[in-house]
């Protein structure tokens, strides 16, 4: 896959902020996605992942270079669905600092996962080390194979 395809300079989402500002604000019946919808592609765009799947969990895997606990929010939405989102700020600026070249990145982030139906949802758990951001949900047991039901045969 072309990286250029995930970065904010990318054809889809230029061609998504186009349609936006393209849109007539007295023609209500045009279909065209939402700035919100717009944002959030780019949030969930600029935060890669790994998801690992182990005998007894699933591991999500996020890179937060900088970032303080506080600015990292994990969620559980629609019982299913992991949310892990949040804002990296730009440093406060200095007098007599001026930046020649930013290429880090600066503003929301997001990610969303569709849980497996064996993730127990309430044994989620979630840490940040060096940088590194994993979030670990635990799975279900698996279901009891259902004994066979022996019925008694009466002699009539």
């Amino acid at each position: 896959m072309d990286s250029r395809m995930m970065g904010f300079d990318s054809p889809l989402f230029s061609a998504l902020q186009h349609m936006l500002d393209a849109t007539d604000d007295s023609d209500k019946s045009v279909s065209a996605p939402t700035r919100t919808y717009v944002r959030d592609a780019k949030a969930m765009a600029a935060t890669p992942a790994d998801v690992k799947e182990y005998p007894n969990s699933y591991t999500f895997i996020v890179d937060m270079p900088g970032l303080k606990s506080g600015d990292i929010k994990v969620q559980v939405e629609d019982d299913n669905v992991l949310v892990i989102s949040g804002e990296r700020k730009r440093e406060e600026e200095k007098e007599g600092v001026k930046y020649v070249k930013m290429e880090r990145r600066v503003g929301k982030f997001m990610r969303k996962f569709a849980l497996p139906e064996n993730s127990n949802t309430d044994k989620i758990s979630a840490v940040c080390q060096d940088g590194v951001l994993t979030v670990t949900v635990e799975k279900l047991p698996p279901p009891e194979p259902k004994k066979p039901k022996t019925i008694e045969v009466k002699i009539a």
